[in-house]
């Protein structure tokens, strides 16, 4: 899997050191996903581009609002939202109704 985005990151080498891109849906941080590799690449009309190859394993993480964005944003440890595990009070509970509450402020 692969998603291509205009600039190459200038911190690399850390994202690639444990780090993931976090998917960002209807405004909330919802998902991440391990980077694999980042590569060079070039678009149709042969415009430079950067792929980033992502494991395919999607991970759910405890939702937080944060508006969509363009660029590179970099979390810390401290920073980064938690992975959502079976063991959370909001992991059983469907998407939708999770949405709901956190739009309510009761998440």
């Amino acid at each position: 899997m692969r998603h291509v985005t205009r600039n190459f990151p200038k911190r690399a080498d850390e994202l690639l050191d444990g780090g993931s891109i976090y998917w960002v849906i209807t405004g909330t941080i919802a998902a991440r996903q391990r980077l694999t590799a980042i590569e060079r690449a070039t678009d149709s009309d042969g415009t430079p581009r950067t792929a980033l190859i992502l494991h395919p394993e999607l991970i759910r993480v405890e939702p937080r609002p944060m508006r969509a964005f363009q660029g590179w944003r970099y979390l810390s440890t401290t920073d980064a939202p938690a992975d959502l595990t079976e063991g959370s009070s909001t992991a059983q509970m469907p998407e939708d109704l999770r949405r709901q509450l956190a739009a309510l402020g009761l998440l």
